[in-house]
């Protein structure tokens, strides 16, 4: 999936994640200073190999329909592998994860048709400022970048590098530039957020800075977190899960699996037993927390029984917005030696996780029926609530205002309300 935003004449085209997302605004605000008029910008991922043939696929349509204008291709998957993105005729210019969030990148003519330097040798992420979002329902801040783990399957960390974090004081004067300009919402975002801390000065955890942070900016109305591993939630982030209102209830767990043998396979931090015990602990401190979580149907050597195992952890844990893929052989990882479990089998059981899924969305709407929620708004007159269930509002309403309403129906997947 990507999103395309035309701005200025500097077109962006996100694949993949919210740090994605977050980093295309970067990279729109210096293509922007930089006078690149007439450019289309692709900012591609590499999780799956579904995820590059897309991006492959609308390059390809850029250049069929845009002979005239410069095509840059940058993220993950051309940081992994320059060399095939290289060789496509309809790019110009390939710049890699580490260089693309750099202000004298842009606009320069370089001799180079490959500006791609070693991820792993970058040891700092820099604070940058983004000055808006084309959405304005909510921002994303990157708090953290790169992965110092190795899970079998993952062929992130090879286009990421190794985790580094962002400064508190430069988290907490981004969020207030945030919040200055509107937004009621904002998500901390990276590729491995609760590893934040172990490489600044004393060694901060990631519920220690996302506390400095809400301290420091009293003003910011809601966060959200991104993906969190289940066993690496730090105590700090627990006490704020419990007693700060600001704190979203709504977790999104980096589950993969739920199946022990599986999760070995895959080498993963946490077992079964773990994530059942995260949202038990969370539930019982925030009732009305919601969560959702990233599986992985059809991992190498998954026999029937290991999937049920994942299948029944979906209602287990009580698990709602699920993200879910079919596995995806990435070269130059483990997994992709292991024995492979058949493609039609992999489809059918991402079909019954995501059907999973739509029953626990039912769930989640019953749950949230005729109550007094707060909605920020997004394009379309939509929203998301504080433990992100879907709303419909009635009314014609700004994205990113915060509204209060009540709940009255259910709509297919989303609530109908009104605002009080």
């Amino acid at each position: 999936m990507s999103t395309r935003q035309p701005q200025n004449n500097v077109e962006l085209v996100t694949f993949g994640c919210r740090l994605n997302t977050y980093e295309s605004e970067v990279m729109r605000g210096h293509a922007k200073k930089a006078g690149m008029e007439d450019a289309i910008i692709f900012n591609t991922c590499a999780v799956t190999k579904e995820a590059e043939r897309q991006a492959r696929q609308a390059i390809r349509k850029a250049r069929r329909e845009n002979p005239d204008k410069k095509i840059i291709v940058t993220g993950c998957a051309s940081q992994i592998d320059p060399d095939s993105y290289a060789s496509m005729e309809e790019i110009d210019q390939i710049i890699g994860n580490d260089l693309k969030l750099k202000p004298e990148t842009w606009g320069v003519r370089h001799n180079d048709k490959v500006l791609v330097n070693d991820i792993m040798e970058v040891k700092e992420t820099a604070g940058h400022l983004v000055e808006g979002f084309e959405d304005r329902s909510r921002a994303f801040l990157q708090v953290q970048n790169g992965c110092d783990h190795r899970c079998t399957f993952c062929i992130i960390p090879y286009g990421r590098g190794n985790s580094r974090s962002v400064p508190i004081g430069v988290i907490a004067e981004q969020t207030r530039s945030l919040v200055e300009q509107g937004y009621n919402e904002i998500v901390f975002t990276g590729v491995d957020v609760t590893s934040y801390g172990p490489d600044l000065p004393g060694s901060p955890t990631f519920g220690q800075m996302i506390r400095r942070v809400l301290a420091l900016v009293p003003e910011l109305p809601r966060l959200r977190l991104s993906s969190l591993d289940p066993v690496e939630i730090d105590d700090d982030l627990w006490r704020l899960i419990a007693e700060e209102p600001r704190l979203m209830p709504h977790l999104h767990l980096s589950l993969q699996a739920g199946d022990d043998m599986v999760l070995k396979r895959m080498k993963r931090r946490h077992l079964r037993a773990d994530a059942i015990e995260m949202c038990r602990r969370a539930r019982e401190y925030r009732p009305d927390i919601a969560f959702g979580a990233d599986i992985i149907a059809g991992f190498p050597t998954e026999t029937d029984e290991m999937f049920q195992n994942t299948l029944d952890i979906v209602e287990e844990c009580d698990l709602t917005f699920l993200h879910i893929f079919p596995y995806s052989e990435r070269e130059g990882t483990p997994a992709a030696k292991m024995p492979q479990v058949e493609q039609a089998i992999r489809k059918a059981r991402a079909k019954l996780l995501r059907e999973a899924g739509k029953v626990q969305l039912q769930k989640l709407l019953r749950n949230n029926l005729n109550k007094e929620v707060q909605v920020v708004v997004e394009k379309g007159n939509n929203g998301r609530s504080e433990n992100f269930s879907p709303v419909k509002l009635s009314g014609d309403l700004s994205a990113g205002s915060l509204v209060t309403v009540r709940t009255t129906a259910i709509d297919g997947d989303f609530l109908r309300a009104d605002v009080l």
